[in-house]
C-alpha cells in the first residue's frame, strides 16, 4: 500500500520544509508526496523543491491563490492512491507514521478513517497542553491499542466534541463523497468531511500510538475566527445542518446532541472574558449569541 501524502502550502517556508524532511524520514518508503503552494510570495520555495531529487516527491503552484478551503479541495483532486493524509504545512510526521497508517488501516477492512496517536507542539517546536486539547483528550474515546467505532456511537461522540486531529487522519479514497469538503464550510469543513464518511457507512479506526506532532498556533485561522466569533457562526450552522441529517437516519441521539453542541458553546465561553477585557463589543455579542442560544 502506497501513502498518498498532500501538503497544502501557505506560510512560513522554514516550518514547510521541517514538514517536508519529516515525510522524506519515513522508516517506510512507500509514499508519495504532493505539495500544493497556494501562490505564496516566495521564489525560494519553488528552487528548495527543484534542488531535491526525490521522484516520490512532487510540487505544484497554483496560478493564484485560492485560499484554505480551495487548496484543500485542489487537494483532493490530486489524489492518486488508496489512502491519503492532508498534512499541515507546519505539522510533523515521526519517522514510524506510515507504517501506523498502513497497518491500521490493514486491521479494518471496513474503516474509512485513520487517527493515529498525536502530540502537541507549539509554534517553536515545544511540547503543549493548551485548553483546547485537554478538551480534546477529555472527549476522546477511552482504550489503549487499536479501537474501531462506526455508526451512531461515533456519530455522537464527535458531536460531543471533536476530538480528532484533521491534518494527521488518514482517509480511504473510496470512502469519501463525490463532493469531497462540502462547499460553504471553511473552519468547520474537517468534521464535514469526517461525518459525511461515517454516514457512508464506513469505521474510524483509532491507534494510539503517537506518530504526528501537531502544531498549535494562537495566530491560526480558526483561532482568530473564534476570537471574532465568525467561527461560533458557523458551526452553529453546520450542527443545525446535520442534526436534521441525523434525525433523517434515525440517530436520534446524534441529532440532539449536535443542536446542544455543548462543547462548541463552552468553547465560546472561555473566550468571553479575553473580549470583555480588550473592550471588543462586536466580539462580545457574537459569542455570547453562541453560548446563550436556545437549542433549535
Amino acid at each position: 500500500m502506497t501513502l498518498d501524502i498532500l501538503l497544502p502550502y501557505y506560510g512560513d517556508p522554514n516550518l514547510m520544509r521541517a514538514a517536508v524532511r519529516s515525510v522524506r524520514a519515513q522508516e517506510n518508503p512507500d509514499w508519495i508526496l504532493t505539495v500544493v503552494d497556494d501562490a505564496y510570495p516566495d521564489p525560494t520555495v519553488k528552487k528548495w523543491f527543484e534542488e531535491i531529487r526525490d521522484p516520490r516527491l512532487r510540487y505544484s503552484r497554483n496560478e493564484s491563490n485560492l485560499g484554505a478551503n480551495g487548496n484543500y479541495r485542489r487537494c483532493l483532486s490530486l489524489v492518486t492512491q488508496d489512502w491519503f493524509t492532508i498534512m499541515g504545512a507546519d505539522d510533523i510526521m515521526a519517522p514510524d507514521y506510515v507504517d501506523v497508517i498502513i497497518s491500521a488501516a490493514a486491521a479494518a477492512p471496513h474503516a474509512g478513517i485513520v487517527q493515529p496517536g498525536v502530540n502537541i507542539i507549539d509554534e517553536h517546536g515545544n511540547p503543549a497542553t493548551p485548553l483546547a486539547d485537554r478538551m480534546k483528550a477529555w472527549y476522546a474515546p477511552r482504550g489503549s491499542g487499536r479501537l474501531v467505532l462506526d455508526g451512531e456511537l461515533l456519530a455522537t461522540s464527535l458531536m460531543r466534541a471533536n476530538w480528532t486531529y484533521f491534518p494527521s487522519l488518514a482517509w480511504r479514497t473510496a470512502a469519501l463523497p463525490e463532493h469531497g469538503f462540502r462547499a460553504g464550510f471553511d473552519v468547520v469543513q474537517d468534521l464535514a468531511l469526517i461525518m459525511d464518511v461515517i454516514t457512508r457507512d464506513w469505521a474510524m479506526v483509532l491507534d494510539d500510538r503517537s506518530c504526528f506532532d501537531y502544531r498549535r498556533h494562537l495566530g491560526s485561522d480558526s483561532a482568530v475566527k473564534a476570537m471574532n466569533g465568525t467561527r461560533f457562526d458557523e458551526e452553529r450552522r453546520y450542527f443545525l445542518m446535520i442534526a436534521g441529517e441525523m434525525d433523517a437516519r434515525g440517530w436520534s441521539r446524534a441529532a440532539r446532541t449536535a443542536r446542544r453542541h455543548i462543547s462548541s458553546r463552552l468553547n465560546a465561553a472561555t473566550l468571553l472574558p479575553t473580549a470583555i477585557r480588550a473592550g471588543r463589543a462586536a466580539d462580545l455579542r457574537n459569542l455570547s449569541r453562541h453560548v446563550l442560544t436556545r437549542f433549535a
